[in-house]
């Protein structure tokens, strides 16, 4: 993993596997916020298969996937899980710039 600190409460990463949710749960994130579509790349995990690696190591995790420019509905679901998720959160896509690109709404 690829993990950017965007601030305090919130990084970036790439794709993560189930096998490195551990690592993330290790590194002190509370929650996860998936910003990729599933089936985007062949191969890649589900985020059901993330989820249950996620809720196995006690982080809560919500998928707002972002398929092309944000749209007002994953702002408001991103806003609306942002008040409710522990923290720090870490948002991951398939670079992390989707991710980052709805926490950046966060200042808007």
């Amino acid at each position: 993993m690829n993990v950017r600190k965007l601030d305090d409460n919130f990084s970036v990463t790439g794709q993560i596997t189930p096998e490195q949710v551990k690592a993330v749960s290790e590194a002190g994130y509370k929650s996860i916020v998936c910003a990729r579509p599933d089936n985007e790349e062949f191969g890649q995990p589900g985020f059901d298969e993330i989820a249950r690696a996620a809720e196995a190591e006690g982080i809560q995790i919500v998928h707002i996937p972002v398929s092309g420019p944000l749209g007002e509905g994953q702002i408001i679901r991103f806003h609306d899980a942002w008040e409710n998720l522990p923290k720090p959160v870490l948002g991951y896509c398939r670079s992390g710039a989707r991710a980052g690109s709805l926490h950046a709404t966060l200042t808007r």
